[in-house]
C-alpha cells in the first residue's frame, strides 16, 4: 500500500533522490552603528559634490555690499547655472576669485583644522579663498558712465539705484581715483560695483590693473541667490527692476545671453532618472 504523498511515505521520492533543498537561511540585517561610517561616508560625498557642482555656501567679511549684505551674513551661490551656458547678467551678485590682487594687503585667516575641512566639503564658507562678491552693472558691450554723483549710465540709459544702494551714498562718487569714468566693456568681462558706493574698492577703483579694473567672466564662481544665514536676514536676491529696461540692451551686443531658467535645470536632470526608471521597469516585466 502507498503512504500518505506517494509510495512507502516518501512524498514522490524514490530511494537515491536527492534531498529536497532547504530554505535559505533569512539575511541578518547590519547593525545601525556598522551602517554609520558608511552613511557618513555618503553625506561627504555628496556635500563634496554640492559644493563643487551645485550650491556654495560664502561669507560676507566687509560692508561693501551694504545694505543688501552686511558683514557675517552667509549666502549660497548657484555654481550649477553656469554648467549650462549662462553668463552673469547686469543686476546679479556674483562671486568671483580676485581677479588681479585686489585683495593685496587684506588680512588672511588662519582657521583650525575643523573650519578647513567643513570649509572643504561644503558645510561652512572658506576663510582662506580670496574671493569677492559685488553687483553686476556691465557686461561685454557695455558702455558704463559715471559722472558727477550719478545716475549711473549704462549704455546711455540712466539707472534708478534707490532700491539697493547704501542709504545716504549717492550712485557715483566724485573723486579723482575712479569715481568719474566712462568705460567700454570687452566681451568675456564684468564691470561690477558694490553696492555701498563710498565704501567698495569694485571695478572703479582698479583701473590700473591688467584687465583695466573688469572682471574676466571665467573669474565668476557663481551667482548669489539667497542670504541663508543669520535666520533673521533671510532673504532672496534678486536682479533689480531697473535692469530690465529693454534701452540697456540697444548698444549692447551681450542681448542675446544665454539664460536657463531653473525649471528647466530640473526637467533636464529628471529626464536622465525617468529614462532610466522606465527601462528598469521595461527589463523587470520580460523578466
Amino acid at each position: 500500500m502507498n503512504g500518505p504523498g506517494g509510495p512507502n511515505g516518501t512524498g514522490g521520492r524514490r530511494p537515491g533522490d536527492a534531498p529536497p533543498p532547504s530554505a535559505k537561511p533569512a539575511k541578518k540585517q547590519r547593525s545601525f552603528w556598522k551602517e554609520l561610517p558608511l552613511l557618513i561616508g555618503i553625506a561627504l560625498v555628496l556635500a563634496l559634490l554640492i559644493k563643487t557642482f551645485l550650491v556654495q555656501a560664502f561669507s560676507i567679511p566687509s560692508a561693501s555690499m551694504q545694505n543688501t549684505l552686511t558683514i557675517g551674513d552667509r549666502v549660497l551661490v548657484d555654481k550649477l547655472t553656469p554648467w549650462f551656458g549662462s553668463e552673469p547678467e547686469r543686476g546679479e551678485v556674483v562671486v568671483f576669485h580676485d581677479p588681479a590682487d585686489w585683495l593685496a594687503g587684506e588680512p588672511t585667516a588662519d582657521p583650525n583644522a575643523l573650519q578647513t575641512f567643513l570649509s572643504w566639503i561644503g558645510l561652512m564658507p572658506s576663510a582662506e579663498e580670496k574671493d569677492l562678491i559685488k553687483r553686476v552693472v556691465g557686461v561685454g558691450g557695455d558702455t558704463v558712465e559715471c559722472k558727477g554723483t550719478g545716475p549711473l549710465k549704462v549704455n546711455g540709459t540712466a539707472l534708478d539705484e534707490t532700491s539697493y544702494v547704501y542709504a545716504g551714498n549717492t550712485p557715483c562718487s566724485v573723486d579723482d581715483q575712479g569715481g568719474q569714468f566712462k568705460v567700454k566693456v570687452p566681451e568675456g568681462y564684468l564691470w561690477v560695483m558694490g553696492d555701498h558706493r563710498q565704501n567698495s574698492r569694485d571695478s572703479r577703483y582698479n583701473q590700473s590693473d591688467k584687465n583695466s579694473g573688469m572682471v574676466p567672466v571665467d573669474e565668476v564662481i557663481g551667482r548669489a541667490i539667497v542670504v541663508a544665514w543669520p535666520l533673521n536676514h533671510w532673504s532672496t536676491l534678486p536682479v533689480p527692476d531697473t535692469f530690465d529696461q529693454s534701452a540697456l540692451n540697444d548698444a549692447s551686443s551681450a542681448a542675446g545671453a544665454l539664460t536657463v531658467a531653473p525649471q528647466g535645470l530640473a526637467l533636464a536632470g529628471a529626464v536622465p532618472f525617468v529614462l532610466w526608471r522606465r527601462r528598469r521597469a521595461g527589463a523587470a516585466e520580460t523578466r
